[in-house]
């Protein structure tokens, strides 16, 4: 249990990997440093026009697609995907839902995204 939350990280999007988008997860990445561990929580994004966003967030290294490089990525659920980079972006991190995890291939990682995406989804109900 993560005794920390609720956290606030803010910073300017910038592009990394761009391996979010390819996977059908396109997100919003900023660089910054947190003493947050790594893994997959549940939160809220203001982002351009979208205020207190429902959002999947990622801080760590995607090591399932061979990134070592620690970052925070932002899925602001139900938002266009568009370039986003040189803009704010404000995260209010709530809920915890799993640690960072090297999957066997893209595709177990797909299904774990998935079902991050519906277990946030009941969770935002």
């Amino acid at each position: 249990m993560n005794k920390v939350l609720p956290a606030k990280l803010k910073g300017t999007v910038t592009a990394f990997s761009g391996y979010g988008r390819r996977l059908g997860y396109p997100t919003a990445n900023i660089a910054t440093k947190t003493y947050l561990k790594d893994g997959v929580y549940f939160g809220y994004a203001t982002l351009d026009d979208y205020k207190n966003n429902p959002a999947l967030i990622f801080i760590g290294q995607p090591i399932t697609v061979g990134d070592s490089i620690r970052r925070v990525e932002a899925h602001l659920l139900d938002v266009p995907d568009k370039d986003y980079y040189g803009k704010d972006l404000n995260l209010q991190i709530e809920y915890f839902h799993r640690n960072n995890t090297k999957f066997n291939s893209i595709d177990d990682l797909i299904i774990a995204m998935k079902n991050d995406e519906k277990s946030a989804r009941i969770w935002f109900k």
